[in-house]
């Protein structure tokens, strides 16, 4: 009896795989939307490649691989098979392979689904199903991206890496631009229903929280990434973000602002200045002069000697890391964005604009008639009418993510070459410059473009 029902599991299983996202839910799963549905999934899979991403660059990985008798060069293998370089399927060129092999795998989906208006059109079948296919399609550029010859792509795809990635830090503003407004709204909402006083009072200890935070950053800042005789370029990075931050916080406040925008205020403001300092550090810790760019370790142990002025070496590609403070907590603000991504309904017509998605609608579809007479609830076609978010630019942002994530599980390591690394503490500054820029602008753009309806 168990086999029965194991084997009529593993039917179902493949009939999903292979149908639509509406087939993923399982009884135990609450009914919802079939472009959640599907968002999710094809997040799941940038998840779970940089998962593997991670246990590649992981340090002796390459060790472990030349344990396994004739794995490795030096070794047997099968016969009519070329020896595998270990070389290439650990340490950063594995992960500059399998990120490339993601970039590809949306990249194919981001040419495919453009425009596409609703559920209707052939192309969603694909969008929206047929998910052990593309898991498979996704399998096969991976393996494939592993024979690509070192030659020049490992320095040309960092230079793809870097541009995505800047791109990719701006529309991880915009999404934390669209949470916090989301976050405001809602708890205004509950305030105005009962319970004021908690409700702001929540507001407010959040928004002191996130302002507190960034003033102690840009103290520490000043103390441990700056020195009195040197570190111009630090003592530049830290001043202007916070001065740019004070002036986005004032205009949010303005009056003719909050007569535009009711909704605008301090919290976003707050949640973006901590933002934004967070991408000062993270530029600052990619600065080659470890005079400006003390290790974290010389800092918690003073005693530590503390390496002469001027640029230093990169470290040879098997020793790259990622696991110091600003690459986790990178990974985590990315991880935490992606699923935002896959889940968000925003109000805020601006974002969605930027985001190329629908306003967000009342979602409280009688989800009851989603349960089959087995119980198990399936998704609901909420795109018949029209898409609520573009299919395209949705996969161009996992192509961006999967850049992102390559060059911080390298460290923004450039292979090849001894060069040093300011590119890519450029790259974030004005990164943080742009999306500074872009969340000023949707707080003065109804007041600029008054002919609008930005409601």
């Amino acid at each position: 009896m168990g086999a029965c029902l194991a084997l009529g599991s593993l039917a179902s299983c493949a009939s999903c795989l292979c149908g639509s996202a509406s087939c993923l839910l399982s009884s135990c799963c609450p009914s919802t939307n079939n472009s959640t549905i599907s968002r999710l999934a094809f997040s799941f899979m940038l998840m779970l490649g940089t998962l593997v991403s991670i246990i590649m660059i992981l340090p002796g990985m390459e060790e472990h691989l030349k344990k396994i008798p004739g794995f490795c060069d030096g070794g047997s293998t099968l016969p009519g098979l070329n020896k595998v370089n270990c070389d290439v399927i650990v340490g950063y060129k594995s992960v500059y392979r399998m990120c490339f092999s993601m970039a590809c795998f949306f990249f194919l989906f981001s040419i495919l689904m453009i425009r596409v208006r609703s559920s209707k059109d052939p192309r969603a079948a694909i969008q929206n199903g047929f998910w052990f296919f593309k898991f498979l399609l996704l399998v096969g550029i991976t393996v494939g991206a592993f024979f690509i010859p070192d030659g020049t792509f490992n320095t040309v795809w960092y230079y793809f890496g870097a541009v995505g990635s800047f791109i990719f830090i701006i529309i991880q503003l915009i999404l934390l631009v669209d949470f916090a407004h989301s976050w405001n709204q809602s708890w205004l909402e509950k305030a105005e229903e009962g319970n004021s006083k908690c409700w702001f009072a929540a507001l407010l200890s959040f928004t002191g929280i996130h302002y507190i935070l960034a003033f102690i950053a840009v103290v520490l800042f000043y103390v441990f990434y700056t020195q009195p005789d040197g570190c111009t370029e630090h003592k530049v990075f830290i001043s202007l973000n916070f001065l740019f931050c004070i002036i986005v916080s004032v205009v949010s406040i303005l009056p003719k602002v909050q007569e535009a925008q009711p909704s605008s205020g301090l919290l976003q403001a707050s949640l973006i200045s901590l933002y934004t300092m967070y991408i000062t550090w993270s530029a600052m810790t990619n600065n080659p002069n470890r005079h400006c760019n003390p290790s974290l370790l010389s800092l918690v142990q003073p005693n530590s000697p503390t390496p002469a002025p001027g640029p230093a070496t990169p470290a040879p590609p098997q020793n790259v890391q990622w696991w110091d403070a600003q690459g986790i907590m990178g990974l985590i603000i990315f991880v935490f964005c992606t699923l935002y991504a896959s889940i968000r309904s925003s109000n805020n017509a601006q974002v969605n604009k930027l985001m190329q998605t629908e306003e967000g609608r009342d979602l409280t579809t009688d989800y009851d008639g989603a349960s089959g007479e087995d119980g198990v609830h399936r998704a609901v076609d909420n795109e018949e009418e029209g898409v609520t978010y573009s299919y395209s630019f949705f996969h161009f942002s996992l192509l961006l993510a999967s850049l992102y994530i390559m060059m911080t599980l390298t460290n923004w390591y450039k292979p090849n070459t001894d060069l040093d690394a300011m590119p890519a503490v450029w790259v974030k500054i004005s990164s943080s410059w742009i999306g500074l820029a872009l969340y000023l602008w949707t707080l003065v753009a109804p007041l600029v473009l008054p002919d609008r309806d930005f409601n």
